[in-house]
């Protein structure tokens, strides 16, 4: 139950974080140290996270076999996000994915986010990590 209860707190944290502080000003600083935090909460509950994903796939009939982690999410385009997806595939190709990469664009008058496993945390010089895809998403805006 002691896990439970940090797992949570830091959720808590990582969303007050990404929401509740006062704009002071909308520089980039502001959005490092929030995307800094949220990628911190990512990477301590991760474990966790996979686990209550996997957990909610499986109540609805609809979990897999392939391995699954998550990771942090970049997002460019439309609004600057940090947050988590879930990866899933063969575990040799999942254990190379470091994160995952949204692209934010609309296309044809369609807003569209196009997912995409990646083997940096970083929005450029990545590679695309094939045979892998992006199972689920939390994000949370900075």
């Amino acid at each position: 139950m002691q896990g439970k209860k940090w797992i949570i707190g830091a959720l808590i944290t990582g969303f007050v974080l990404g929401n509740g502080i006062a704009p002071v000003q909308a520089g980039i600083l502001d959005k490092v140290i929030k995307g800094g935090a949220v990628g911190y909460v990512v990477d301590a509950t991760a474990g966790p996270l996979n686990d209550a994903i996997n957990k909610v796939t499986a109540k609805y009939g609809v979990s897999t076999t392939d391995a699954t982690k998550v990771v942090p999410i970049i997002s460019v385009g439309d609004g600057s996000r940090a947050g988590a997806a879930q990866v899933s595939g063969p575990l040799e190709k999942v254990n190379q994915v470091k994160a995952a990469l949204i692209i934010e664009q609309t296309i044809l008058g369609i807003r569209a986010k196009i997912l995409i496993p990646v083997d940096r945390v970083d929005y450029k010089n990545v590679n695309r990590i094939q045979g892998v895809g992006v199972s689920a998403s939390l994000d949370v805006k900075i």
